[in-house]
């Protein structure tokens, strides 16, 4: 394959042999044709790297690398970027799927609109064990959306995604946006475990631009299972990794002082609501902040429905109903057992 692909498919791969070629099945297989599928193999130590091997024996457009040794995620991206020859890329992690058309039909929001920052797709959830299909992130008509939205939903936790894994990008922009590593006070290794990276391609990126663009179908599938690097973690570590990197972009980014205030709020909730229960020594807002950020006292001031929302949501993803109750019925709110649904 010589001519210059339009889209590169990026998958970086490490010990998926089992799997790997549902995947590849699904980049190869996609209604636009102007196409190639970049597979980095971060030194797998199963069959994985012969695998993709045979694979690409039999398919053209796809094309393997192997690195020298494991780089970690955060870095084998980067070495999936380094290969793409596309204009855009679409990362596809390694145990996902998209739909035959999802480059059909992302594609013409990028092509001939410079005000369009990314595009993304509804996405479902699916687990091999149980049978068990979710949808996640359907968040309104398809069409061109203010960026502001996104940035906004993306800090305070709304229905919108943090992983790229559904969206198609300007390679440009991926590439000066992907952060191999974030600074942060307790010493974390971003490179390594990536949890808050993701979600920083999608902000960083975004606040370039005046707009994104959603596609409302499910063209976007992840699999849902123990092995994925977030299911991993401590599910309060990894809501303060993805915190942490949101303050990073708070910090040296955002210029909303609204939004700032009310993500300053939900750091202070998390803190509250679940601060013992981290591993990683998180106490105070300060803490999420690389630097020594001015914490105002009117951060912590929101109107009751705002904060209401908010105790509400922290309640329900850590299973604190009762203690988020409490802290309600101590601040005068009520307490509505529908609102964890939002």
């Amino acid at each position: 394959m010589d001519e210059m692909p339009k889209v590169s498919i990026l998958i970086p791969v490490y010990n998926r042999a089992d799997i790997i070629c549902a995947t590849l099945d699904s980049a190869v297989n996609q209604t636009y044709r102007d196409i190639e599928v970049v597979v980095v193999d971060n030194q797998s130590t199963d069959d994985t790297f012969e695998v993709i091997t045979d694979y690409a024996a039999e398919h053209p457009c796809v094309r393997v690398f192997r690195n020298e040794a494991n780089l970690g995620p955060a870095r084998n991206w980067r070495r999936c970027l380094d290969n793409a020859r596309g204009t855009y890329v679409k990362i596809l992690w390694s145990d996902d799927l998209i739909a035959p058309t999802f480059v059909e039909k992302c594609l013409p929001f990028l092509e001939g609109n410079d005000d369009v920052a990314f595009v993304f797709t509804g996405t479902e959830l699916f687990n091999d064990e149980t049978g068990q299909r979710r949808r996640q992130y359907f968040v309104g008509e398809t069409g061109v959306h203010d960026s502001r939205w996104f940035i906004k939903e993306c800090l305070l936790d709304g229905p919108f995604p943090d992983s790229p894994g559904n969206a198609l990008f300007r390679k440009r922009d991926f590439e000066k946006n992907l952060m191999i590593d974030i600074p942060n006070k307790i010493g974390s290794d971003f490179k390594m475990h990536t949890m808050g990276t993701d979600s920083l391609i999608f902000l960083l990126t975004a606040n370039d631009y005046p707009s994104f663009a959603f596609v409302n179908e499910p063209l976007s599938f992840y699999r849902s299972w123990a092995d994925s690097i977030t299911n991993r973690a401590n599910s309060y570590d990894r809501h303060i990794f993805y915190s942490m990197a949101k303050a990073y972009f708070v910090e040296h980014h955002l210029e909303d002082d609204r939004i700032r205030r009310a993500f300053n709020l939900k750091l202070f909730l998390m803190c509250l609501l679940c601060g013992r229960r981290n591993t990683l020594g998180v106490k105070s807002i300060r803490d999420f902040y690389s630097e020594e950020a001015r914490i105002r006292a009117g951060d912590l001031v929101a109107a009751g429905p705002v904060l209401r929302r908010l105790i509400a949501k922290f309640s329900g993803c850590y299973g604190l109903e009762s203690r988020g109750s409490r802290l309600l019925r101590h601040l005068h709110l009520p307490f509505r057992r529908t609102q964890l649904q939002t």
